[in-house]
């Protein structure tokens, strides 16, 4: 069937398909821009559009005009953006980076970069042997954006980041003259090459080479030399044209040749551009050759096309197509996708262009719908499918509801049908047309946009400043907008005088954003610092709440004392030790000390650090705060680590009598009395007694047998009788000194009682030793210690006496090995039993 719908700005090769020219805007220039005398350089991805007087041509100057060039950045729809007057050096070429900035070459080899909006980014050479540029070229290699220079002696420089410009010339064996044709960057798999032709000769020179390669390029008619070449968008193709008007087609790298053209035209184009699908596996390419103000779309299987223009035109290249800017319309030309052309191509029988109509009449109130409807039988999902494709790329907001209102029409008869794909384009689509209004103009296609990703896009509306829309597809596209938010504020930053206004708006912003989580002011605070605006900084900081954001930055700000405010009010030990820290090493002492007084827990951490690290201003602390208990605790513990209680405890003794400690400052007192008796016994003994309690003095005393002089400690220091008796009985059982310990045990009655003086014997494995005390044990603990003796026979009498059945049955595993003794124990146990 035929469906003459939209299909106006159609033209079809025979082989090749059809192509269509897509009008985008129609073009406001300012009345002083005449593209007839200008040099146009418009960036891709519908960037920004730079003009410049072509210096080449004769230009009218009239009285009071200055000659020196003016660069003008348009918009898309010729809007201008802004301006730059040129006072430097003479201009060889301007290019646009893959970030949308401006590059200017110079003719002494310098590099300019400007941001669209005419502000001056930086600059840098070439390289400093480069001084006389003759012609450079500005391309996108796999580092990003490069420049090549060609010098006055046909050498070429290459740098392929002009974000790290490291530049280097290209193989010294490559020998041309002023009079080559013409050159070109190509840049594939991370290689970077120029091709350079040398009249009728194409040459091929790349960094480090040792021979310089000179591919054949066959052409079935005669010519002298090559004046135009074009390598295509992703770098893949290549196209030359003779000074005879013949045009040659092939691979970037000279390998294999398409076809070949006769333009019939021996005039010099002005542009040379690739025209390519931008899909995987594309259809054939094809070349547009741009004369004054004709159009000529060459195919590679050799089918060509004229489209006439009014007036002067430029080519700009794409991934997926061309745009076309002339004096009075900016338009697209592009291959008409395969989708498009099942619905709207003449003399179409597919589901998809069935589909449509069905929907056409299914307005129209027509009984044809079904009719129509029907023709999709068994293929109504690919119908849909290809509706909603073809939508995507249609310009027209009626065209595109019209495709998607008919794949919503033919996807209501499908049941189990998967919305995703529909509901993703309606959101692109709405997305799309947002950013192709003239207000904006920025007419990307949607592989373009595919391509690029929401996020960049998001960024270019960013650098144009476009923050009210970038929010809004941000929040429609779910999105996170912090970046925007930020971004936003660092212009308000750069622009605003009112650091206080600035603030207030910031705040407001952030807060009314309505995002989940807060607006960090940290990034905001840490570019108003690289600025200068340290009070500004400042006042942002204290609106951040992440304490690990603040604390850091306003340490680095100068304000330490709002950071270890901050720091202390986050609970955070290592925040607070770090403002601590940097504080004190910017601060004076003095004012140090008197600021941390006010913020107990910084105080107290820092007290903790100079106890680890310098007990000395610790010492300082405690005696500025009239702290006497904690200069007593210091002074003692520092003694005790030294050796040198004796000497300290003075101190340590009146600060506890100041703080109201009597029970620890008669302590001290104690402590130093038992000090004077151990450097007594140090000079008698030759030992250390030195720094040993008061029970470890006497034990060692009686160790060595001054029992006169430990008795008198006992007595001074009022040692309990238990304690004594007790470290006497281990004392003289661990020397073996039983006559001793007998005497001892009958000289008075036991305060600690006769067990312990088992348990020594028993200890030391003297059992003869020990029965001579296990008659005078307990009657409650006297069973337990015959045991332990190993006495079982004794140890049966008694629990007979008490009638323990437990114990005897206890008693009776260990007599085993001794009839006699089992006999009677089995005896008693049946006594006691019988009793009971």
């Amino acid at each position: 069937m035929s469906l003459l719908y939209n299909t106006g700005e159609w033209f079809t090769l025979e082989q090749g398909g059809s192509f269509r020219k897509v009008e985008l805007y129609k073009m406001k220039w300012p009345p002083n821009i005449d593209l007839e005398q200008m040099k146009v350089y418009a960036a891709p991805y519908g960037g920004p559009i730079a003009v410049m007087k072509d210096r080449n041509s004769f230009l009218k100057i009239e009285g009071g005009t200055s000659t020196r060039p003016v660069i003008r950045i348009f918009n898309c729809v010729g809007k201008q953006i802004s301006s730059i007057n040129w006072d430097c050096g003479e201009i060889v070429t301007l290019g646009w980076s893959d970030a949308e900035e401006l590059v200017v070459v110079q003719d002494d080899g310098t590099v300019f970069i400007y941001d669209m909006f005419g502000n001056f980014v930086h600059k840098f050479s070439v390289s400093k042997d480069v001084t006389d540029v003759t012609e450079a070229r500005i391309f996108q290699s796999a580092s990003g954006t490069g420049v090549a220079a060609m010098t006055g002696t046909a050498k070429i420089y290459v740098l392929n980041n002009i974000k790290d410009p490291k530049s280097r010339p290209l193989s010294d064996l490559l020998n041309i003259t002023n009079s080559q044709g013409c050159w070109e960057m190509v840049s594939k798999d991370r290689t970077t090459v120029c091709v350079v032709t040398q009249g009728p000769d194409v040459i091929v020179a790349r960094y480090g080479d040792n021979a310089l390669s000179t591919p054949p390029i066959s052409l079935t008619v005669d010519y002298k030399s090559f004046t135009l070449m074009c390598a295509s968008f992703d770098h893949q193709h290549l196209a030359l044209l003779t000074n005879t008007g013949c045009l040659w087609m092939g691979s970037s790298d000279l390998r294999q040749k398409y076809c070949e053209f006769t333009t019939g035209r021996t005039e010099r184009p002005t542009q040379l551009a690739w025209c390519l699908d931008g899909a995987p596996g594309n259809e054939t390419p094809a070349v547009i050759i741009c004369y004054s103000n004709m159009l000529q779309i060459v195919l590679t299987t050799g089918e060509s096309s004229i489209y006439s223009y009014d007036s002067a035109v430029t080519l700009v290249q794409e991934m997926d197509s061309v745009r076309v800017i002339s004096s009075s319309s900016h338009d697209l030309m592009q291959r008409v996708p395969s989708c498009t052309k099942k619905i709207f191509g003449i003399s179409i029988s597919e589901p998809a262009s069935f589909l449509f109509v069905a929907h056409c009449k299914f307005q129209e109130r027509s009984h044809q719908s079904n009719e129509y409807l029907c023709l999709t039988a068994g293929k109504l999902r690919g119908a849909v499918a290809d509706c909603i494709e073809a939508a995507g790329y249609e310009f027209d907001s009626n065209t595109q509801k019209s495709l998607i209102r008919a794949a919503y029409f033919g996807k209501s008869f499908l049941a189990d049908y998967n919305v995703i794909e529909y509901v993703r384009m309606c959101k692109t689509l709405k997305v799309l047309n947002a950013l192709r209004d003239p207000n904006v103009a920025i007419p990307i296609t949607i592989r373009q946009f595919e391509h690029l990703q929401p996020i960049v896009v998001l960024d270019r509306l960013m650098f144009r400043k476009y923050y009210g829309l970038a929010m809004q597809i941000a929040k429609y596209l779910n999105i996170l907008e912090k970046r925007i938010l930020e971004h936003w504020a660092f212009q308000k930053l750069a622009q605003d005088k009112n650091d206080d206004e600035v603030a207030r708006k910031i705040a407001a912003k952030f807060a009314s954003a309505g995002l989940q989580q807060p607006m960090s002011f940290a990034s905001v605070a840490e570019r108003a610092q690289q600025i200068g605006k340290i009070k500004l900084a400042i006042t942002l900081l204290e609106m951040e709440t992440k304490k690990k954001l603040q604390v850091p930055l306003l340490l680095k700000l100068g304000a330490s004392e709002k950071a270890l405010i901050a720091a202390t009010q986050s609970g955070d030990i290592d925040l607070i030790y770090m403002a601590l820290l940097e504080m004190k090493n910017t601060t004076e002492l003095a004012k140090f000390h008197m600021t941390i007084r006010r913020y107990p827990l910084a105080q107290n951490l820092y007290k903790k650090y100079c106890q680890l690290n310098s007990l000395s201003t610790l010492k300082d602390i405690h005696s500025q705060e009239d702290d006497f208990l904690a200069q007593a605790e210091l002074t003692l513990r520092e003694a005790l680590q030294l050796g040198q209680l004796d000497a300290s405890i003075p101190d340590v003794s009146g600060n506890f009598r100041r703080v109201g400690k009597p029970l620890e400052a008669d302590l001290c007192d104690e402590a130093k009395k038992l000090a004077k008796h151990q450097k007594l016994l140090n000079d008698k003994y030759q030992k250390q007694f030195q720094g040993l309690a008061l029970h470890a003095t006497v034990r060692k005393l009686l160790q060595l047998g001054d029992v006169r002089y430990a008795e008198k400690l006992k007595s001074e220091f009022k040692l309990p009788d238990r304690r004594y008796w007790w470290v006497r009985v281990q004392t003289m059982a661990e020397n073996y000194m039983w006559e001793d310990l007998e005497r001892f045990a009958k000289a008075k009655k036991s305060p600690i009682g006769y067990e312990p003086f088992v348990e020594v014997c028993l200890r030391q494995q003297n059992i003869q030793e020990a029965k001579k005390y296990l008659p005078r044990c307990g009657e409650d603990t006297k069973l337990k210690w015959y045991l332990r003796a190993s006495c079982y026979a004794e140890a049966a009498n008694i629990a007979f006496m008490q009638k323990d059945i437990e114990s005897l049955l206890k008693i009776l595993d260990y007599c085993a090995g001794d009839a006699t003794l089992l006999s009677t124990v089995q005896n008693m146990i049946l006594q006691v039993s019988e009793k009971k």
